[in-house]
C-alpha cells in the first residue's frame, strides 16, 4: 500500500506541471505582436472628415483649408477634385505638386499638406467592456488605453482572451489574441500594440 501510494504521488507530482501549463496557456503567448503594423511608427494615412491645410509657397490664392469629403476627395483651385484618403501627407503633396507645375512655373510649385484635424481616427471595442461601441480619438491610442476608453471589462468579461480583429490590404480580418487582464496589471506590455483605424477590440 505504502509502495502503491509513493508511485502515486510521484505520478501526479510529474503530471501537475504538465496540466497547469495547460490550463494557463493563452492564445496570446507566443503571439509575435511586434511584427503587427503600428500606426505611431509610419506616416500618417489621410482619412475621411480630415481636415487639411494645403499650402503653396507665397501662392496665398492657392493655399486652402479643406476636410476630406465622404467619397475621399477634396478639391483644391486650379487642380479641382483630388482624391487624398488612403494618402500620407507627402505622397499628397507630390501629386499636387505634379499637377500644379501645369499651371505655374515648376521652381513655384512648393507645396506643403498640413494635417490640422485628425477626424477619420476611429476603432470599436465591443463584447463584454461597459461602454462598448465606436470610439474615435484625436491621437493613436493602444490596446490598453482603448480598453480604460470602453470603461474597461465587466465582472463577466474574460479580458485575458481578448481579440484584435484587424482586416488586412487583402479585405481579410486576422485576429490578434491580446491578455487584457495582464496589460491592466502592468505585465506583458509587448502586447500593448497602436490600435490601427477600422480595428475591432472584442472582449470576450
Amino acid at each position: 500500500m505504502r509502495s502503491f501510494r509513493g508511485i502515486l504521488l510521484l505520478a501526479l507530482s510529474l503530471l501537475g506541471p504538465v496540466v497547469s501549463a495547460c490550463g494557463g496557456a493563452l492564445p496570446s503567448d507566443g503571439y509575435p505582436h511586434h511584427k503587427e503594423y503600428d500606426p505611431r511608427k509610419h506616416e500618417y494615412v489621410i482619412g475621411v472628415s480630415d481636415e487639411l491645410r494645403v499650402a503653396v509657397w507665397k501662392m496665398a490664392d492657392l493655399t486652402d483649408d479643406v476636410s476630406v469629403r465622404p467619397d475621399g476627395t477634396i478639391t483644391l483651385p486650379l487642380i479641382g477634385d483630388l482624391r487624398a484618403s488612403g494618402k500620407t501627407p507627402s505622397r499628397l503633396e507630390h501629386e499636387i505638386r505634379s499637377k500644379l507645375i501645369k499651371y505655374v512655373k515648376e521652381e513655384q510649385a512648393i507645396v506643403t499638406v498640413e494635417v490640422r484635424v485628425i477626424n477619420s481616427y476611429r476603432f470599436t471595442v465591443s463584447g463584454n467592456v461597459v461602454r462598448p461601441g465606436p470610439l474615435t480619438a484625436r491621437y493613436f491610442v493602444t490596446v490598453s488605453e482603448a480598453l480604460i476608453m470602453a470603461g474597461g471589462p465587466t465582472r463577466f468579461g474574460t479580458p485575458e482572451r481578448t481579440v484584435i480583429l484587424r482586416a488586412d490590404g487583402a479585405g481579410k480580418v486576422r485576429r490578434i489574441p491580446i491578455n487584457g487582464k495582464a496589460l491592466a496589471e502592468g505585465k506583458n506590455l509587448d502586447q500593448d500594440i497602436g490600435i490601427v483605424s477600422g480595428d475591432t477590440i472584442v472582449v470576450p
